[in-house]
């Protein structure tokens, strides 16, 4: 752990849907860093940020954006064009992890078993089902289970979707289409070269959506998850390989679907997320605690991994 004060900006807000989200991460991050005695600047980032970052000069920025575009590689780009160190993953590692297909197509090669996917045109929806029900829509590159709807042979959607029900088709221009997979949330936070956890998530009603992640009491959180061991095994040798494989830094976190009924054969990786959430709700707190590491030692860790890294370093993922 350095020793030395840093000045170090903590990037947050922005305009993504996850917005409130990151402004909630940021907080809790930028008090994190000063009670660990570094001076923070606290930027919501707007079109401005180039200039506010260049007025600041800060030794590092910790990023806590989440979604678009501090998450998909815009904001990772500019920063390295700035000559500006900061957290989390590089542009290259952000780009693919962002896009739902891209991780597909870069870790499935790789022996990470991810459910089959197809990119459909929303309005297509209204006229076809793009794969048998029950089937998952999804943004192709939103995180925290924005936009993500379950279709079901007996749900209240229509057969076809009907252009009156509300829904992701009426947001996003394209969607990815997925099997459902019954069973289990699991998730599993990295740091640096290292598997945290798994935690279950237990939604209290419904699946784990944005509400769910974000309002205290619908999700309970088991951490360690009650799996079998060669379960949880898996789960963290997916994980890892998934952060290394992306060229992933400091901490990421990935997200599991289990078919119980199918062992360890039924776990399948659904996404892997770069910017993790550091709200008080978040996952990769929670497993920090889990092997010892307290809210503002889990910072400093990420903020160490930063430093320690040869720099620049967009990170780059497998061939």
């Amino acid at each position: 752990m350095t020793s030395t004060p840093l000045h170090i900006v903590v990037l947050m807000g922005g305009w993504s849907a996850e917005r409130q989200v990151s402004l909630l991460s940021g907080a809790g991050v930028a008090d994190a860093l000063e009670s660990l005695g570094h001076r923070v600047t606290r930027i919501d980032m707007g079109r401005d940020v180039a200039a506010r970052l260049a007025d600041a000069k800060p030794d590092l920025v910790f990023n806590a954006l989440h979604g678009t575009p501090g998450e998909d590689g815009s904001v990772q780009g500019m920063l390295d064009l700035m000559g500006l160190r900061y957290t989390h993953s590089g542009m290259v590692a952000s780009v693919i992890a962002i896009d739902k297909q891209l991780t597909k197509q870069a870790l499935v090669p790789h022996g990470i078993r991810m459910p089959a996917g197809v990119v459909v045109e929303s309005r297509s929806l209204h006229e076809h089902d793009p794969m048998p029900r029950p089937y998952v829509l999804k943004p192709v590159n939103e995180g925290s289970s924005v936009g993500v709807a379950i279709i079901t042979a007996d749900s209240n959607h229509g057969q076809p979707i009907s252009r009156d029900v509300a829904g992701p088709w009426t947001a996003f221009p394209h969607l990815l289409a997925e099997p459902f997979i019954r069973g289990r949330e699991l998730t599993v936070a990295v740091l640096g070269g290292e598997a945290l956890a798994v935690t279950e998530l237990r939604p209290k009603s419904g699946f784990y959506d944005y509400d769910a992640k974000y309002t205290d009491g619908m999700t309970e959180h088991v951490c360690p998850a009650d799996v079998p061991a060669d379960v949880a095994d898996e789960a963290k040798r997916m994980a890892l390989a998934a952060h290394r494989l992306l060229g992933c830094r400091g901490a990421s976190r990935s997200d599991f679907r289990w078919d119980d009924e199918q062992g360890v054969d039924g776990l399948y990786l659904l996404e892997v997320n770069t910017q993790p959430g550091m709200t008080p709700l978040s996952l990769v707190p929670e497993q920090g605690r889990f092997v010892g590491l307290d809210y503002p030692s889990l910072v400093q860790r990420i903020v160490d991994e930063a430093l320690a890294e040869d720099w620049p370093a967009t990170g780059s993922a497998a061939r």
